[in-house]
C-alpha cells in the first residue's frame, strides 16, 4: 500500500516538474504584420530616435518580409540635423497579451553599432506596476546579453540561485535602483551584438510562471539546442532545457502581483537613458547624439533578422 502511494506521489512529482506547453501563436515573415503593431510614439527612454508607422517603415525599407525572413532596421542613409527629429527606426508591440507562457525566438541577426540600444522584451500597460521582462537587451555592442526584471514595488532575488549567468543586481524595484532592475548577465559571449551575428544568431527562450521566470540562450552553432526549441515544435517541455542563464524565483518577490498581462515589444532606439549615458565608457568616441546624427553609414548593420517567434501556453 505504502509503496503504491509512493509510486503515485513520485509520478505526480515527475509530472509537476515536466513543464509542458502547447503552441498558441507562431509568427514568421509577413505574419508579423498581422500580429504586431508599429508604434509611432515618443521614446520613453529619451533616445535619439524617430519611431515611424508601418506605412513609413515599409516605404523607407525599414521593414520587409518574405518566407521565413522578417527585417526591422533603422535608417542608415540620412544625415540628421541636430534640431530635427532623431534617426528613423521601428518599435513593434504584439496585439495580444500574455501571462503564463513561453516564448522562443529564432534570431539570425541583431542591431549593432555605437549608439544602438536594441531590445526584445515584455511589458504591461501600467508600467512599472505590471512589470517588465527584458529578454534580449544591451547597448553599444557591449555584450554578453543581460536579462532583467523591473517592478514597481518591493521585489528582490536571492543572491544564490540555479542559473549559469552572473547577477548584476538583486533588487528589481525601479524606484530603488534608478530603473536598473535586477539583471543577470549571460555567460555566453555570443549572446549579444557582433558575436551573436558572427555565430549566425541563436535561440532565445523565456518561461514565465507565477513561481519563476527563466531565460535561456543557445548559439545557433551549439550542439546542445533542445530539439523542440530548434524545430519550433508545436509542443515543448521546458523541463528538458537545462539550467537557464537567468532564473528569477518568487521566493522574495510575489511575481503574480508584480507582473500583469504583457505585450511583447521589439524595438531599436539610440543613445537615451542607457546607451547615451555609457557611450564613452563603452569605447565610443564623441557624443552619442552627434555620432548618431552625422554617421548614417555606421548603422548599416543596425537591423533585426528574425526567423520566427513561437509562443506557448
Amino acid at each position: 500500500m505504502f509503496a503504491r502511494v509512493n509510486l503515485v506521489l513520485a509520478a505526480l512529482a515527475t509530472h509537476a516538474l515536466a513543464a509542458t506547453y502547447s503552441q498558441s501563436d507562431s509568427h514568421q515573415g509577413t505574419g508579423f504584420y498581422n500580429s504586431f503593431s508599429f508604434q509611432a510614439i515618443s521614446d520613453p527612454t529619451h533616445g535619439r530616435v524617430n519611431y515611424v508607422d508601418q506605412g513609413t517603415a515599409m516605404s523607407k525599407n525599414l521593414t520587409y518580409a518574405s518566407g521565413d525572413t522578417f527585417i526591422l532596421r533603422a535608417d542608415h542613409t540620412t544625415t540628421l540635423s541636430s534640431s530635427g527629429p532623431g534617426r528613423d527606426s521601428v518599435r513593434l508591440q504584439s496585439n495580444k497579451q500574455y501571462t503564463t507562457h513561453v516564448t522562443v525566438w529564432s534570431i539570425r541577426h541583431m542591431p549593432v553599432g555605437c549608439g544602438t540600444w536594441p531590445a526584445i522584451w515584455e511589458v504591461g500597460s501600467d508600467w512599472p506596476n505590471n512589470g517588465e521582462i527584458d529578454i534580449l537587451e544591451g547597448v553599444n555592442d557591449q555584450g554578453p546579453n543581460q536579462a532583467t526584471l523591473h517592478t514597481g514595488a518591493d521585489c528582490t532575488m536571492p543572491s544564490s540561485r540555479s542559473q549559469t549567468g552572473t547577477s548584476a543586481g538583486n533588487n528589481c524595484d525601479v524606484n530603488e535602483t534608478n530603473n536598473a532592475g535586477c539583471g543577470v548577465q549571460s555567460n555566453t559571449a555570443s549572446s549579444y551584438g557582433p558575436a551573436l551575428n558572427s555565430a549566425g544568431g541563436g535561440y532565445y527562450a523565456m518561461e514565465r510562471t507565477n513561481s519563476f521566470i527563466k531565460v535561456w540562450f543557445w548559439p545557433r552553432n551549439s550542439g546542445n539546442i533542445p530539439s523542440d526549441v530548434k524545430s519550433g515544435s508545436t509542443s515543448i517541455n521546458t523541463g528538458n532545457w537545462g539550467t537557464p542563464f537567468a532564473y528569477f524565483p518568487s521566493q522574495s518577490c510575489d511575481l503574480s502581483s508584480h507582473f500583469g498581462a504583457h505585450n511583447i515589444i521589439i524595438n531599436l532606439t539610440f543613445c537615451g537613458d542607457w546607451a547615451g549615458a555609457v557611450f564613452n565608457s563603452d569605447g565610443c568616441s564623441g557624443t552619442c547624439s552627434t555620432y548618431v546624427n552625422q554617421n548614417p553609414s555606421a548603422f548599416t548593420n543596425a537591423y533585426f533578422d528574425i526567423q520566427w517567434i513561437k509562443i506557448y501556453q
